[in-house]
């Protein structure tokens, strides 16, 4: 794609590199920005410049936050015995939206993967293990809500020897068949598991 002018076709090969954003797309924002106010385009590159530089991590769970301590760890409406493990911040936003956890959390900013090189070194599990054996530490609880996939499982064995010595209950979110779903359609991993892991009818 040949634009007539070079700062556009910068601007759209940037946009581009977004996760989700093809040529096309990045081409017709990069021109809606352009056809909008100065003042709407500088808005939006102050933010993301403020965002980038001004961002932390919650030194706490590694969520990310404005301030030392992000507003869940904060909270004193939060429940601070249960804290549920998650990969991403994403996670914790769509955990979040449920509205049915009132505890903690622990982002450990990916899970262990030796084919793309992660190991447990490069994820925040020795601060998870640190806040949970801490001799003040009020956890009863610790949730693993990882994907269910091998590196999912991986990650949460690997913190479940970790944490074997500790006097706190290790659960895992429950898997098997959605709302909504259908039987014939489930693969087998799930439908066995939900047989498995199958509670009373109520």
């Amino acid at each position: 794609m040949q634009l007539p002018s070079k700062l556009i076709q910068d601007a759209v090969e940037e946009m581009a590199k977004l996760p989700g954003i093809g040529k096309k797309t990045a081409l017709r924002l990069v021109l809606h920005l352009l056809n909008s106010d100065k003042e709407q385009t500088t808005m939006l590159s102050n933010a993301l410049v403020q965002m980038r530089e001004n961002v932390k991590y919650c030194k706490k769970c590694h969520n990310v936050s404005d301030e030392e301590i992000c507003n869940i760890c904060s909270s004193n409406n939060r429940d601070k015995s249960t804290i549920c493990v998650v990969e991403s911040i994403k996670d914790v936003l769509a955990i979040e939206n449920t509205a049915h956890y009132r505890g903690e959390y622990h982002v450990l900013g990916g899970i262990i993967s030796p084919l793309e090189g992660i190991g447990p070194s490069d994820l925040s599990i020795d601060l998870l293990i640190e806040r949970v054996s801490q001799h003040d530490s009020e956890v009863k609880e610790v949730i693993l809500a990882l994907s269910p996939t091998m590196e999912g499982d991986t990650t949460a064995f690997y913190i479940s020897k970790k944490l074997k010595s500790c006097d706190i209950k290790l659960s895992t979110i429950a898997r098997g068949v959605p709302i909504g779903g259908e039987i014939e359609y489930t693969d087998e991993v799930t439908l066995g598991r939900s047989i498995m892991t199958r509670t009373l009818f109520s």
